[in-house]
Parts: C-alpha cells; sequence; structure tokens
C-alpha cells in the first residue's frame, strides 16, 4: 500500500527503550528517488534536537495508532554521530551513521538498497546499545568507501519539504506544482509525485511517476516532463482519501501508455 508524505508525518517513533519523536520531514536520494532518512523531532528527552532516522531501523507502521516501530534505542539515538538536520547529508557523513548503527551501505549496487529489496532486511535486529562487531572496522566492509566518497562528491538528499512547491513544466508550458508524493513503505521508494494543477485549471490533483521525468532544475525548482498540458489535465484524478489500488495504477500507466517502462 502506498502512503502519502502527510500520512507519514507526525508519526510517532517507538525505540526499544521508549518513543524517540515524531516525523516532520524525509530526505530522499535525488538520483534514485528514494526516502534515505526521516527527520525526527525528539521530545524533551533529548532536547527537543532533530535527528536523523533511516528506514532500516523501521520495523513496522500502525496507521491506527500514527506509530512506526523502530528497531534501535534510544539510546543507541543519543549517542549517534551528530548533523545539523538544516544542511544537506553527505556521504561522509553517510559512511560514519552506518558504521555506527552497523548497517551495510547500500551505494555499492544497482538496486534502491543495494542487494536487498527492503531496508529494513539491511539492520542485523534490535540493540540496546550500539552494535560494535568483531569486523565492524574489517576493510572487507567498507573497501570501497574511498571510492564511494570520490564518486559522490556532489552527493546530497533533498528535503520533501524544500521541494513542495516546485513548478511542473510540460511540453507546451506550465501546468501545476508539487503538493506532495506517494511511498511505498515497503521499500521507501518514491512511487509518484502528486501534482496540484489548480494554477492552471480549478481543483485538479494527478501523479506523476519519477521515471517519467525528463529533467529537474534544482536551482530554478522546476520539473520537466515530455508531456503535453493535455495529456496531463485528461489524466486520472489523485483523490488522497481513496486508497492508491493496483486498478488506478494499471489505468495511469495506460493513459500515459507507460505500461513498459
Amino acid at each position: 500500500m502506498l502512503h502519502t508524505l502527510n500520512d507519514l508525518k507526525n508519526l510517532a517513533i517507538h525505540a526499544s527503550d521508549g518513543d524517540i519523536g515524531l516525523t516532520k520531514d524525509f530526505y530522499f536520494d535525488d538520483k534514485q528517488w528514494v526516502i534515505r532518512y526521516l527527520v525526527v523531532e525528539t521530545g524533551s528527552w533529548l532536547f527537543s534536537k532533530k535527528i536523523l532516522l533511516s528506514p532500516i531501523s523501521i520495523k513496522e507502521l500502525n496507521q491506527e495508532e500514527q506509530t512506526l516501530t523502530a528497531t534501535i534505542s534510544r539510546k543507541q539515538v543519543k549517542n549517534c554521530p551528530d548533523i545539523d538536520s538544516e544542511k544537506p547529508v553527505s556521504r561522509q557523513y553517510e559512511v560514519e551513521y552506518m558504521r555506527y548503527y552497523g548497517y551495510s551501505h547500500y551505494w555499492d549496487s544497482t538496486g534502491i538498497w543495494g542487494s536487498y529489496p527492503s531496508p529494513n532486511m539491511i539492520a542485523p535486529g534490535s540493540y540496546s546499545v550500539a552494535p560494535k562487531p568483531d569486523d565492524l572496522d574489517s576493510p572487507d566492509n567498507f573497501a570501497d568507501i574511498d571510492a564511494a566518497l570520490s564518486r559522490d562528491n556532489d552527493h546530497h538528499l533533498r528535503s520533501s519539504d524544500a521541494v513542495t512547491g516546485y513548478h511542473l513544466d510540460a511540453i507546451d508550458g506550465e501546468l501545476g506544482h508539487l503538493q506532495g508524493m506517494l511511498i511505498d513503505i515497503e521499500t521507501w521508494e518514491i512511487r509518484y509525485l502528486i501534482i496540484n494543477t489548480s494554477n492552471w485549471w480549478l481543483g485538479h490533483l494527478v501523479l506523476i511517476a519519477p521515471k517519467w521525468i525528463k529533467e529537474v532544475s534544482w536551482p530554478t525548482s522546476k520539473i520537466y516532463v515530455d508531456m503535453t498540458q493535455k495529456q496531463v489535465k485528461n489524466a486520472p484524478t489523485f483523490d488522497p482519501s481513496e486508497p492508491f489500488n493496483l486498478e488506478h495504477e494499471q489505468s495511469l500507466q495506460a493513459h500515459y501508455d507507460r505500461d513498459d517502462e
């Protein structure tokens, strides 16, 4: 089942030894369009600071109770490498973060989570303190770190809050703005962008898959698609109050003639 980012905001994070805080934002990979970190605002137990939580540590979503269960502890979070959540996340920080939690890194494979189909398969299990396996610092574990750092000098993640409002341009002109995203929380992949076309015609939400995007201009806050305004206008309307199912997806792909992608 897919969830909007709004569905995933302000969820309480349950750790093994108490609540960590509430989800406030999401950092996504701008190349593979997948959520890499949840920005969590901690409670008074940690001076209400903001910390990053990887989907690797997310075990379960309880939509009725508005909670996410994590496999890590508050003690681990307290001692985790610090970061300024208002600044881009560097690969150097990710290396440090993954080593701290004992996670395998994901960036040495073509898959969105390395060789794993879902992020929680990377987690070694639940810990009350930071794991320190004997071979954590083995050269074999992080033999390609230097290469990864060199390759990703321009690597950084995007804040979902920061890109909300980006304008969408079709072949024949502007047609709306980015209002939200649909997330598959099994993989934390961004399956669709939710486009609000109200600045071109009234009351219409449509979906665009990231793989259908021609280009994103981060400096000018614009998303370009190889489609006409009419194509997008006539696309199936998205209603966030209704579950997005296989029938909706097939209808959407048929409309854009994207069945082969």
